[in-house]
């Protein structure tokens, strides 16, 4: 073995995003790409000599052409061990906590979390830091400065390490050490849930689950933890082997790309309980029997319901969430007296709050839960959550979400996703909407009358940081709210998403179809925003 310098030069597209740096397969398959990004985060990280670095992804297409790159790359600039998942495997929120259980200077990820793979699709990689979580804007500022100027690269040149079996071996001086990237994982779990209380849920033959993994990396987990563990029936578990190409699907929980759990859910003598999770493991879709529950109402209720579970029975310190979540969770943190934390999109965001001891929960309206146990959302964890609640209350999904719209009212909510945009087209828009923002208060759209616009910008209340143009709000008199987002998770064209919120306090009105409750709103967004012409899009690609 010998440990080589490689000559390289940089590329102009290396500017991480939300969750790291996400493009095509195929671009990440040319002569240096991933490894000169690789090296740049390792040139802005700091001192990691003899530290651990952890290393996993979520199986797609390349995953582990890439994870022998990064190994070799890592012995060759002078970590002291690389801890990896067994067969290169390991689920987003899986890796924060092994981050954080061994101490670990950091971890690479290597996903694109919800987009689709295989040699066609896409890839990610994404650096996290000591605690767990993404790293900051300013780690990732750093490690894009220094791809841009970037001249070489460190790799040993080395044979292949053996990812599929248990154990350590030694490349240049480094302990690779292969894990079994369920374990660790399910033993947080059983610390925070009362696995007890679950398995008499599934053993009583009186309640059934359909769970759908969309053949992405939670197939494991979901198998070990559910079927295993909890005693649920063999079969619980649908879409549960991971595969480089998600088996053709687009491994994102919602109602449109999950459709074979909708289909069981929605169907005739359908389970009690349904849930879906992504590519990587960390978000999640909630279902009962005929309903499906949103992101955001699942934040609240977790929340509103959080003492009935035992690693949160004392109470939360806090909930944050993302600024295009509904603000359902807002009511639940005025009635427990506690702060709820208004924040840009991405998680790194809410790191500070949770490591600062101010928020326990905290979610996004994209399908992302989690709390202070890691510093990733995590997908399982909230299916583990709501199973809690459920054998406690013994209450359906149904029964228990139209309770909590009693107790603190219902906000109708709704998100538009119009993907693969032209970017100049969906820049147009943007640019159009704020140059409006000083113009529309006061302005009456049908019923509704504009309070605010703005474009929202968050300065950190730990670190004092600011970040700016993380959305344009538009905030009418009676609460309702328009957000308009271009995303930054797509690797082809843009992605607008657009927000709608109405609050509505009165019982006899919480069943309506909330594309009809919201059908003003709606409305009133494409008049202001102008989004079927300047898109060329008639309907939104994706309805939740």
């Amino acid at each position: 073995m010998t440990c080589k310098t490689v000559a390289t030069q940089p590329f102009s597209d290396q500017k991480p995003g939300t969750s790291g740096l996400r493009k095509l397969v195929s671009v990440f398959q040319q002569p240096h790409y991933l490894e000169n990004f690789v090296q740049a985060i390792f040139d802005s990280i700091g001192d990691f000599k003899g530290q651990t670095l952890v290393v996993g992804g979520d199986g797609r297409f390349y995953n582990r052409q890439a994870t022998q790159i990064i190994l070799k790359m890592a012995a060759a600039n002078g970590f002291g061990r690389v801890k990896v998942g067994q067969g290169g495997i390991l689920s987003t929120p899986a890796t924060s906590a092994v981050i954080r259980k061994y101490n670990a200077f950091g971890g690479i990820i290597l996903s694109a979390s919800h987009n689709p793979g295989g040699p066609d699709g896409d890839f990610g990689i994404k650096y996290n830091i000591d605690n767990g979580g993404p790293a900051p804007e300013k780690v990732t500022d750093a490690i894009y400065d220094r791809s841009k100027t970037i001249t070489e690269y460190k790799i040993v040149d080395a044979p292949d390490i053996n990812l599929d079996i248990l154990g350590t071996s030694t490349l240049e001086g480094m302990t690779v050490e292969v894990i079994d990237s369920v374990i660790d994982y399910a033993a947080l779990m059983e610390s925070l849930f009362d696995f007890d209380r679950i398995r008499q849920l599934f053993t009583t033959g009186k309640f059934r689950m359909c769970m759908d993994s969309l053949h992405a990396v939670t197939g494991s987990y979901a198998h070990a933890i559910f079927e295993q563990r909890l005693g649920a029936p063999k079969g619980t578990v649908q879409n549960g082997v991971p595969l480089e190409d998600f088996g053709g699907g687009h491994p994102d929980p919602n109602l449109v790309y999950a459709h074979d759990l909708v289909e069981v859910m929605f169907g005739e003598n359908a389970p009690d309980f349904g849930a879906a999770s992504d590519g990587d493991g960390d978000r999640n879709m909630i279902l009962g029997r005929n309903f499906f529950v949103t992101p955001s109402d699942s934040l609240a209720v977790l929340a509103a319901n959080a003492t009935l579970v035992p690693g949160y029975r004392n109470g939360l310190a806090g909930i944050a969430r993302s600024m295009p979540t509904s603000q359902a969770p807002d009511r639940v943190a005025a009635k427990l007296g506690i702060d709820c934390y208004e924040t840009p999109t991405g998680w790194k965001f809410f790191g500070n709050l949770l490591d600062a001891g101010k928020a326990t929960l905290c979610g996004e309206e994209s399908f992302g839960t989690g709390s202070n146990h890691i510093r990733e959302k995590d997908g399982l964890w909230a299916v583990l959550f709501w199973l809690n609640i459920l054998a406690v209350t013994g209450k359906s999904v149904e029964e228990l979400m139209k309770e909590h719209w009693q107790t603190y009212g219902r906000n109708y909510y709704s998100r538009h996703d119009y993907e693969a945009i032209d970017s100049d087209r969906a820049n147009t828009l943007i640019t159009q909407l704020r140059d409006k923002l000083p113009t529309l208060k006061g302005q009456k759209f049908g019923s509704y009358e504009v309070e605010y616009s703005d474009d929202f910008s968050y300065t950190d209340p730990i670190d004092g940081s600011v970040s700016q143009k993380q959305g344009v709000r538009i905030g009418f008199t009676d609460g309702s709210r328009i957000v308009f987002r271009l995303s930054g998770t797509g690797t082809q064209g843009a992605t607008l998403r657009l927000y709608v919120e109405r609050y509505e306090a009165d019982p006899a009105k919480h069943n309506d179809d909330p594309q009809v409750a919201l059908g003003e709103l709606i409305a009133i967004a494409d008049t202001i925003a102008q989004i079927k012409s300047l898109t060329g899009m008639d309907k939104p690609t994706v309805i939740t």
